[in-house]
């Protein structure tokens, strides 16, 4: 039986990079549903389809085939057949994936992939469902979080070590209204699970998280 680890939470609050690490510490693969939604948002955004027609994205959505494969230890999410990492972390896919993400089609196709990623791999995989939707038999849940300012302020230095020109109060605003959209949509709403550990990361650097996760991991198996 496969050993998962399902890890929740907002945007922003650091799933990725402290999922990343934990997998990497503990020898599971990492699966990012986020960077999976984003691809799916991607090829929404390259086709031109109205975002609010939902009827228009279910019946594109049935065009896009995404993987996810490792190259030399780095994850590389394929979207028909082309690597498409480089695009993925825009604030225009980010907020094409909270919009679309919800969509029923979608999430049919994502959770699929995912199932069956974890059904055959020890692994460790985050985004706003995991622990409630995508794997409730996972052996450990996380749910993680920070405030709303320092999730916006990290976005706001991600960005702009990669030379954008960004403005916090916007990415804070957005991140609000993403917040918003992600807890009050009808279908796999952002929330924790019952038996999650909540991890408020506000106050606590990558290492201590990693490393609060890891001994929950270790503990679990015995070592």
């Amino acid at each position: 039986m496969s050993y998962n680890v399902a890890v929740d939470g907002p945007a922003g609050a650091g799933k990725s990079t402290i999922a990343r690490a934990v997998a990497e510490r503990e020898n599971l693969i990492y699966v990012d549903t986020g960077a999976m939604y984003r691809a799916m948002a991607l090829f929404l955004l390259r086709s031109g389809v109205d975002l609010e027609d939902e009827t228009q994205i279910a019946a594109k959505c049935q065009e896009a085939k995404i993987t996810i494969r490792y190259e030399e230890g780095v994850q590389v999410v394929v979207l028909n057949g082309e690597n498409v990492n480089g695009f993925l972390r825009t604030e225009q896919v980010g907020d094409a994936a909270s919009r679309t993400s919800p969509v029923p089609e979608v999430r049919k196709n994502m959770m699929k992939l995912q199932k069956e990623l974890a059904e055959e791999n020890d692994c460790i995989m985050d985004g706003r469902d995991i622990g409630t939707r995508v794997l409730p038999d996972a052996q450990l849940k996380i749910y993680l979080t920070a405030s709303v300012e320092i999730r916006a302020r990290r976005r706001f230095e991600e960005l702009a070590a990669k030379g954008e020109i960004c403005d916090l109060a916007q990415i804070q605003a957005d991140i609000e209204e993403r917040d918003y959209r992600d807890m009050h949509r009808e279908i796999s709403p952002l929330v924790q699970a019952a038996d999650a550990i909540l991890v408020d990361t506000s106050s606590m650097g990558v290492e201590e998280v990693v490393e609060r996760i890891c001994e929950q991991i270790r503990r679990q198996k015995g070592r």
